[in-house]
């Protein structure tokens, strides 16, 4: 069959509408839209950063309107996801955690993986002792255990226990069983996987290689929407990189169809589950009506350079840029607006308080401040803080700096 023929704002409806964002949220979320939501993403990343809502609760409610966080942890402690390397530490549904697991073995390169083994190979006999604790006493956390933790920058400044629980995690020992205020409860891994909703499939243990590569493959792209090969391996870390050439026998056998999307010199590629969708983004019928502001960790945002092809969006997550060399803020969030990412704010909740303050709002330069979009980018603003349980919103900055006013004003109506 023919390439069909998109345009640029005809893909970003059609990955929008593949990652839940091109419409607006039912009026009422159900526990169960969590477990969905992950399910539709492939994955839900993790991070533990909480100068607004911790990532994984941001992205979700992206997605949902307002719901309840504790689904989140209700559904991890009742098997029905489970934590996992994935793109990086994440989220992914129980019936995926078997070929995550399975795929584990490929990733012996990835940076947690070679921590871990070191780990093990320089402290060998106290993490022994430690999963011999756990098989006999059962489920701990870090903090179970005395010692005190040393500045903030990754494993090597964990107390020793806390580092090798993350050890044990990394190697397929522990799992994560539940999660108490954010932190994580270790357990064996069988005992987790006892409980798992739907149980693991067996059969998942006789694949190759290839065969859980080329799952990945296609998983990727149907989280995606629409994706050139050069974005596919980023979203579950496959390595190599995904070719065109490796892509073509997908194309084939008709999992995957091939688009053509205006300015862009190389193919895209769509999932043959979302065939309709494509049928709908080719004939202009994917509306989009929905405005939120995103995680720094979303998938739409976090592959830089599939944000500047899709979006004309460049983003860089500025909490791991020293202070001087920020453009933007420490956690600045990207404002998505009726199928385009039309600019980002820095933002910080004072809990205590109750006040969402916005440090300083940016539009993008080719966006104009109309009374439309400032209406809808406030009530999205006050929809989330009242969601964070924040809901006096205090405006700081913004540029242009000449629609401060304009949307102060908005922001007052939509907090009413």
């Amino acid at each position: 069959m023919p390439a069909t023929e998109l345009s640029l704002a005809q893909a970003q409806r059609l990955h929008l509408a593949a990652q839940g964002l091109l419409r607006r949220p039912p009026a009422r979320a159900k526990a169960g839209d969590v477990v969905a939501a992950i399910a539709r993403m492939r994955l839900l990343q993790i991070d533990s950063i909480h100068v607004v809502a911790r990532s994984p609760y941001l992205v979700l409610h992206s997605r949902l309107g307002h719901y309840e966080p504790q689904w989140l942890d209700e559904a991890l402690q009742d098997g029905r996801i489970a934590e996992c390397w994935a793109h990086e530490a994440c989220f992914v549904p129980a019936a995926a955690w078997p070929l995550h697991q399975a795929w584990r073995q490929q990733r012996s390169a990835h940076w947690s993986s070679k921590h871990a083994a070191r780990m093990h190979r320089e402290y060998r006999e106290g993490m022994d002792a430690m999963l011999a604790r756990i098989r006999e006493l059962g489920a701990v956390r870090a903090a179970d255990f005395e010692g005190e933790k040393r500045g903030a920058g990754g494993w090597w400044s964990w107390k020793p226990e806390k580092r090798w629980l993350e050890a044990w995690f990394a190697l397929g020992e522990l799992m994560v069983t539940r999660r108490e205020r954010f932190q994580r409860v270790y357990d064996l891994t069988e005992r987790v996987v006892a409980k798992l909703d739907p149980p693991p499939d067996p059969s998942v243990r006789a694949w190759d290689h290839v065969g859980l590569r080329r799952h990945f493959i296609l998983d990727s792209v149907h989280a995606l929407g629409i994706a050139q090969a050069r974005w596919i391996a980023d979203y579950h870390r496959l390595k190599p990189a995904v070719t065109e050439r490796e892509l073509a026998p997908l194309v084939a056998s008709g999992e995957l169809l091939e688009a053509r999307v205006a300015d862009w010199a190389a193919p895209a590629y769509v999932h043959r589950d979302h065939r309709a969708l494509l049928e709908q983004a080719g004939q202009g019928r994917l509306r989009a009506t929905h405005t939120a502001l995103l995680s720094p960790f979303d998938p739409v945002v976090w592959d830089r350079a599939r944000a500047q092809a899709l979006f004309g969006f460049e983003y860089t997550i500025e909490c791991y840029v020293p202070a001087p060399k920020r453009r933007y803020g420490y956690y600045v969030l990207p404002i998505l607006h009726r199928g385009r990412l039309v600019g980002r704010l820095d933002a910080k909740a004072h809990r205590r308080e109750g006040v969402f303050e916005i440090k300083a709002f940016f539009l993008e330069p080719d966006v104009e401040a109309s009374p439309r979009l400032l209406q809808d980018v406030a009530q999205a603003i006050a929809a989330t803080a009242r969601w964070h349980g924040t809901p006096a919103v205090r405006l700081e900055r913004s540029r242009p700096a000449g629609m401060t006013g304009a949307l102060r004003a908005a922001l007052r109506e939509a907090s009413r």
